[in-house]
């Protein structure tokens, strides 16, 4: 587990971990959250809503050119944090 981890990212892992979600899933959906809260310039999630990850999700697909699937992922993370953790719709 790398030291250099955010309490927040912490949290998160935990969170997974708790559900018994696979590794694979646990690497992706860090992975995704914390290219979220980059793209976003390191503001707390709190902090942002539908729009923010509407720009995310539209940000990957157009200027990455990821695939419909990893977009999924992506989403699927999102939803995650925004549900599981955050306790926001």
């Amino acid at each position: 587990m790398p030291t250099s981890t955010s309490p927040f990212l912490e949290k998160i892992r935990g969170e997974i971990r708790l559900r018994g979600y696979s590794i694979r899933t646990e690497k992706s959906y860090l992975f995704w959250i914390k290219q979220f809260i980059l793209f976003h310039g390191k503001r707390h999630p709190d902090s942002m809503g539908a729009e923010e990850v509407k720009a995310f999700l539209s940000w990957l697909a157009v200027k990455r050119g990821v695939a419909v699937n990893t977009q999924k992922v992506a989403l699927n993370a999102l939803v995650f944090l925004y549900h599981k953790i955050l306790k926001q719709d």
